[in-house]
């Protein structure tokens, strides 16, 4: 049963997660807190597995919550309902798009999709940052401002960023490098949860 309910949940995921991998993440916190296979902090887990394993984003957070909960035959069927309706869908739009391809509605709606996508995106972002550097329960708890905020985490957020966006030799290094150096800070300075 938890098969055929793993591969409708992610069919559902790929139909609607309009923008790719990231855009998933909002639909596995909705899985997280009806199904309770995983937690919140552990879809940040799967994200950073997933952003440094090969493969798109979406596929391996399928395919890591799959093999999770039902070993081989869960991360077959999570990943074959992730990617099946994008397959139809490609086949039926492939088959129609010649016919299509300068109508204006049909452009209008591709340009509807956009900020569409970006919102999900964003969305994902926003989550992405209040687990990992934001802590609510802390907060409440002593209301300190240090402990709303891990520093430590918001010092390498910063730290990244400066890094690949204003130092220009580093601007050239392959995004690796920087997963890489983020393994390795978290584990020296003891960022896992």
């Amino acid at each position: 049963m938890i098969l055929f309910q793993l591969f409708y949940e992610f069919m559902k995921t790929g139909l609607f997660a309009v923008g790719g991998g990231m855009a998933t993440l909002p639909f596995l916190y909705s899985m997280s807190e009806r199904f309770g296979w995983f937690t919140s902090s552990d879809v940040a887990d799967m994200l950073a597995v997933s952003e440094s394993t090969p493969g798109p984003i979406g596929v391996n957070m399928a395919t890591y919550v799959g093999f999770t909960l039902k070993g081989i035959p869960g991360a077959v069927i999570a990943t074959a309902g992730l990617v099946l309706p994008s397959l139809v869908v490609i086949c039926i739009v492939s088959y129609f798009l010649r016919a299509f391809r300068d109508n204006k509605y049909v452009n209008s709606v591709f340009y509807t999709l956009r900020p569409v996508s970006t919102g999900l995106i964003a969305a994902a972002g926003v989550s992405v940052i209040m687990t990992c550097m934001v802590d609510l329960a802390a907060f409440r708890g002593s209301h300190l401002f240090t402990d709303l905020i891990d520093l430590k985490a918001l010092a390498l957020a910063a730290v990244l960023v400066v890094l690949m966006n204003f130092v220009k030799p580093l601007k050239k290094l392959h995004p690796v490098v920087f997963i890489a150096f983020s393994a390795i800070v978290g584990i020296l300075f003891g960022f896992a949860g």
